[in-house]
């Protein structure tokens, strides 16, 4: 694992006695509270000395409720410098009041709304509503992350490509379909969208997106490799995606795959992947 701290671009918090989340009712194995020190207990050892909150998918109409209490966490938990709070943007402009009440919040720098959850309709996040929401943030300071299934890359190119003034970060790597082994078109439709100049890449999520049970290094492995090499590692940060990982692997386990794939590069490269990225990017 790296020599130094890493700042991660991808954590998830949440504590379903405090606020509703019925997507945990269909994964019993973390439908529990997770937490800073849950977050301590489960990475170690690997050092993190910065994380980024992104939202949880907590019920609607709850988004800035989630946002408050994560700013009220950081208040004791100095290595929360970020959160990415969710928004209802398919709620057209009529939600520039809720971005802008989030945007006060000391730690507020990006929003998501997950895109996946409507994966069976084509066209969703290119809805005039959505795509005049998504243009207000950068009014506010507030970035975008895209959080997509694979067979919705070809939409989510031309949200990027219709909101130039917008910065976007791609969660997850978009997903591909490694369970399956696709994975075209997904390598050449992640060369079109690295050729925009307002999108980074988050490597982050890879490993649930395999068999969880039966993954392996090889079948994971090329798919980090070919979303580095194409965005460069000016344009890729480090996430966890913490606790949902749990479901394949462990933290450590996940850093040891990211290192093996970037093993041989500069620590300068290093740095920027699994630190200085993050800090740039989010603000941090």
């Amino acid at each position: 694992m790296p020599d130094f701290p890493i700042i991660d671009s991808h954590v998830h918090l949440f504590d379903p006695a405090n606020l509703p989340y019925a997507w945990l009712g269909s994964v019993p194995a973390i439908a529990k509270s997770h937490l800073p020190a849950d977050f301590d207990r489960l990475t170690a050892p690997v050092k993190v000395d910065g994380i980024v909150f992104v939202e949880v998918d907590v019920d609607d109409p709850r988004h800035l409720d989630e946002a408050i209490w994560v700013q009220g966490l950081s208040q004791s938990e100095p290595r929360l410098r970020g959160i990415v709070a969710g928004m209802p943007l398919e709620r057209g402009t009529v939600i520039e009041g809720d971005i802008a009440e989030y945007a006060t919040l000391g730690r507020a720098r990006g929003v998501r709304r997950l895109i996946q959850k409507y994966a069976d309709q084509p066209g969703w996040c290119l809805r005039p509503d959505f795509v005049a929401a998504v243009k207000l943030l950068p009014k506010y300071g507030l970035s975008f992350d895209l959080c997509i299934f694979h067979n919705q890359m070809a939409d989510t190119i031309e949200l990027v490509r219709q909101c130039p003034e917008v910065s976007f970060i791609l969660d997850h790597i978009g997903k591909p379909g490694i369970r399956e082994g696709l994975t075209q078109p997904w390598r050449s439709q992640m060369r079109e969208l690295a050729d925009l100049p307002n999108v980074i890449c988050k490597i982050s999520g890879v490993v649930t997106e395999a068999d969880h049970q039966a993954w392996t290094y090889d079948g994971v492995a090329p798919y980090i490799a070919h979303s580095i090499e194409t965005f460069g590692f000016d344009r890729v940060a480090f996430g966890g995606d913490w606790p949902v990982s749990e479901l394949a692997t462990r933290y450590a386990n996940w850093v040891d795959v990211v290192d093996k794939v970037v093993a041989g590069s500069s620590e300068a490269d290093l740095r920027k992947l699994y630190r200085d990225n993050a800090i740039r990017f989010y603000r941090l």
